[in-house]
């Protein structure tokens, strides 16, 4: 089973937003076994949108589009689609009443013919119910093959995905399982793992398909399996990661599938009833930032500081500015000196530094650019490193952040 996703908006083609419809609906889909195959970005134009579509039933048997279905003259989505289809609009008195009601209850300006206009819809399309606004989805059937066209707005798209287009699939076709296992690792690059599990590759099932997923200071080992019986494709690649954890086990830090690096670091820390500080400088507050997205963090979390000028490592995390001078801002030293005040001020079981030249320039900084030193403070002492993480500011800062929860993790395991 294929499918195809459309993503129709000029926004996207001049990368005035990311084109994160495309990525939901592609997981979502995968996850009852339809395989996307190809996600193309098309600009808001008629010949562009039909010529897409012609293509699309080439290749998919589901064709999701997702935007132009707003209520302004721009919004080309459905009266192409009607073109299309041989089709016309009709008013569809259900869905104009909900309109009202939703104006009426929360829209503060009253209702204008123009947004009247969004009952207007194909009369040949099945009405997909947008709850959370103007702009229905709508269903068409070809044949063996289906086209769906949603609303560009994300929480729009997400809430007609899972409510209204993932139940129709499922009823609509039989599908195959599709199974992913992404074993997540630290510290290696991609072409040092692949020469580690050479031969272990090199044995895989020929319906067990791997893939590397390099990122800044982290490697994703993806293993996928396609088949009619999801007992014996699970079973499959449970045996083939039982076979491959050995040989990295110094670089595992658990499965993406069941929690990222972050959230196994915030459920070892309050099953242990350890608490975290940080003391932040060529980071910029990332740490944090990565730590608070996951919820419930403030369970074990006490809070960090952003000490990015050398005066704040001073007044906020009493570094001795003799310290400094002696050694520079950017050591291990210093990082420690940072880590310990934080652990300090916090009151904190553990707290963790970063110091560093993240570039793009040297300036006035007496080690090269790429040049970072991390710093953890633990209730048995504080330990630390010194990094060199190329010449790229955002790769310094991604690489730094990368390595703190893997030496983070390791301590707390």
């Amino acid at each position: 089973m294929l499918a195809e996703i459309i993503s129709i908006g000029d926004e996207i083609l001049i990368g005035q937003i990311v084109n994160t419809n495309a990525v939901f609906i592609a997981k979502e889909l995968n996850k009852i076994g339809i395989e996307v195959v190809q996600i193309t970005s098309i600009s808001d134009k008629k010949e562009a949108i039909v010529k897409c579509l012609d293509d699309a039933q080439q290749r998919a048997q589901v064709i999701i589009l997702t935007g132009g279905l707003g209520p302004t003259k721009d919004d080309l989505t459905k009266h192409t689609l009607c073109t299309y289809f041989d089709d016309v609009l009709v008013k569809n008195e259900e869905v104009l009443e909900r309109i009202e009601a939703m104006f009426k209850k929360y829209v503060p300006t009253p209702i204008n013919d123009v947004n009247r206009k969004q009952a207007l819809l194909p009369s040949k399309a099945k009405v997909l119910e947008n709850k959370m606004g103007t702009a229905s989805g709508m269903w068409f059937e070809v044949e063996d093959r289906v086209v769906i066209s949603l609303p560009g707005v994300p929480f729009e798209m997400k809430a007609l995905i899972s409510n209204e287009v993932i139940p129709a699939l499922q009823q609509h076709y039989t599908r195959p399982f599709i199974i992913h296992k992404t074993v997540l690792t630290y510290g290696l690059g991609e072409s040092v793992i692949a020469e580690r599990i050479e031969d272990w590759e090199n044995n895989l099932p020929a319906d067990i398909k791997l893939a590397y997923l390099p990122n800044i200071g982290r490697v994703r080992l993806r293993l996928s399996g396609k088949g009619p019986d999801l007992q014996v494709i699970s079973a499959r690649i449970e045996e083939q990661i039982n076979r491959l954890l050995p040989q990295i086990e110094d670089i595992f830090m658990g499965f993406e599938e069941e929690a990222s690096i972050e959230e196994q670091i915030q459920k070892k820390c309050i099953a242990n009833g350890f608490s975290l500080a940080l003391a932040e400088s060529c980071t910029g507050g990332e740490i944090a930032a990565r730590i608070t997205k996951i919820p419930n963090a403030s369970q074990y979390f006490k809070g960090g500081a952003v000490v990015y000028h050398t005066q704040s490592k001073e007044d906020l995390l009493g570094v001795p500015s003799a310290l400094i001078n002696e050694k520079g801002v950017v050591s291990v030293d210093v990082a420690e000196a940072m880590a310990l005040g934080a652990k300090q001020k916090y009151g904190a079981t553990h707290a963790v530094a970063t110091t560093g030249n993240a570039g793009p320039s040297k300036g006035d900084e007496a080690v090269e650019v790429g040049t970072v030193c991390i710093a953890i403070a633990t209730p048995n002492g504080v330990f630390s490193a010194q990094y060199s993480f190329g010449n790229s500011r955002e790769r310094v800062i991604q690489k730094s952040v990368n390595k703190v929860f893997e030496l983070l993790y390791k301590e707390i395991a």
